[in-house]
C-alpha cells in the first residue's frame, strides 16, 4: 500500500450509486479507500479526496464513474510525487477542472 487514503462521500449521488466499490476495484491495494457520510462539498457533488502524510491533499467534486480512469491516473502520479504536487496536470484530463481544494501538507 502506498500510504494514500482516498475518501469517497457516500452521501453524494455517485457515492450512493456505488462509486466507492468501483473505485476500490480500480485501485486495488494501491490506496486505502474509505467512505464517509458527508464531506461538505454539496455544491459540487460527488466528492473524492486524496491524502497522504506530508503531501498536499486534494478534494475533487462533480465526480462520476466516468472519472474513475482519471482518478486512478491521479493516484499513480500522487503516489509517485514526493510532496503531492505535479508539474503538469494535463494527464489528469477533465479531473484537473474538478478540483475544489488543494490543501498544503
Amino acid at each position: 500500500m502506498s500510504g494514500v487514503t482516498v475518501t469517497v462521500c457516500r452521501s453524494c449521488p455517485a457515492g450512493q450509486d456505488g462509486l466507492a466499490a468501483q473505485l476500490r476495484a480500480a485501485v486495488g491495494d494501491d490506496a486505502d479507500l474509505r467512505e464517509v457520510e458527508c464531506m461538505s462539498g454539496c455544491t459540487r457533488p460527488s466528492t473524492v479526496a486524496f491524502r497522504a502524510e506530508g503531501k498536499t491533499a486534494y478534494l475533487f467534486g462533480d465526480i462520476t464513474k466516468v472519472d474513475i480512469p482519471n482518478l486512478t491516473i491521479f493516484l499513480r502520479l500522487y503516489s509517485a510525487s514526493p510532496d503531492g504536487t505535479f508539474a503538469d496536470a494535463r494527464p489528469l484530463g477533465s479531473l484537473r477542472e474538478k478540483a475544489i481544494a488543494r490543501i498544503p501538507g
